[in-house]
């Protein structure tokens, strides 16, 4: 597995800002993530996905548990996903990542393709806030600086 930067000139879903750093994180699809049909269970692309996302954050030097222990929770709001096509056992599979904010939202534009043909499998937009004392906040400065 690994992680790389590229800009393929296409957003990474429909962001507002075309100009967008994308985030790639390569994976293998394990037997173990698979239902009996063979293809990989909705939920394991949610995994895939978070997975990708703290890659990005951990890239930038960005960590959950360090803004946590500082009282910053950055939590999932919502999360809108469209299954276009099932990765199998073994499939490689790359997980792009885009970073927007939108006023209090961090929203996160994810695309989920297998490798060997490009071919897309999922399209995503993961919507994130930030919380301090459980309440939300405008702005966390490490966050805001990635956009």
């Amino acid at each position: 597995m690994y992680v790389r930067y590229q800009s393929r000139g296409v957003p990474c879903v429909r962001p507002k800002n075309n100009n967008m750093e994308e985030f790639i994180y390569t994976d293998i699809v394990r037997d173990y993530e698979c239902d009996i049909q063979g293809i990989v269970n909705n939920a394991n692309y949610q995994h895939y996905l978070e997975h990708a996302r703290h890659q990005y954050l951990h890239s930038k030097n960005i960590s959950f548990s360090d803004l946590h222990n500082r009282g910053i929770d950055f939590v999932v709001a919502k999360v809108d996903i469209s299954y276009k096509f099932p990765l199998r056992p073994d499939d490689e599979y790359e997980c792009t990542v885009c970073l927007e904010k939108q006023y209090v939202k961090y929203v996160f534009f994810q695309n989920i393709y297998r490798k060997s043909d490009h071919k897309m499998c999922v399209r995503a937009k993961i919507t994130c806030v930030a919380l301090v004392g459980g309440q939300l906040v405008l702005k966390v400065p490490e966050l805001d600086n990635l956009i």
